[in-house]
């Protein structure tokens, strides 16, 4: 009878044991993993006006960014609104996975369809200015090993429309 409760003791202090290793193993992992740094915006490349329309028009472009983190990452999510002079021209929306490796400059490709009514509010400005002034205001989600956070961002360039000097 006594054997029996010094097993049934010894498999309680076990499954004790097993619990706390597991609380600590993962306390250890969650100190160690550091919050990815936002990306570093460098430039936009290939800027162009794909399609034009009354209603919709297709702009597209490519973004170039830097991964200042000492680890890869893995970008799962855009999600921002575009603005045009302080105007807001559409919203830029992403939904693939791509791997970013450590410490690299990486290009986003992007299409955006834009709503011509608030392009034409700015229209005539557009057309006549040597730069335009481009905000992007949103959020990413960003991971490693399937666990995603998501990481605000804001990025402001300035542009030459249809390549004028």
């Amino acid at each position: 009878m006594q054997l029996k409760k010094r097993d049934e003791m010894r498999l309680q202090a076990s499954k004790y044991l097993l619990i706390i290793s597991i609380v600590f193993v993962a306390i250890c992992v969650f100190i160690s993993c550091k919050k990815p740094d936002s990306f570093e915006y460098r430039e936009m490349r290939d800027f162009k006006i794909d399609s034009l329309g009354f209603g919709k028009s297709t702009i597209k472009m490519n973004l170039v960014y830097f991964n200042p983190n000492n680890f890869g990452v893995d970008l799962k999510h855009i999600d921002c609104d575009v603005f045009l002079d302080n105007k807001f021209l559409g919203k830029y929306l992403l939904d693939t996975t791509m791997h970013i490796n450590k410490r690299s400059e990486f290009v986003v490709p992007s299409t955006m369809q834009v709503d011509m009514k608030n392009l034409f509010r700015n229209s005539l400005h557009a057309l006549l200015s040597k730069e335009l002034d481009i905000q992007l205001k949103g959020n990413t989600k960003l991971g490693k090993g399937g666990i995603y956070i998501n990481i605000p961002f804001t990025y402001q360039t300035k542009v030459n429309p249809f390549g004028k000097k």
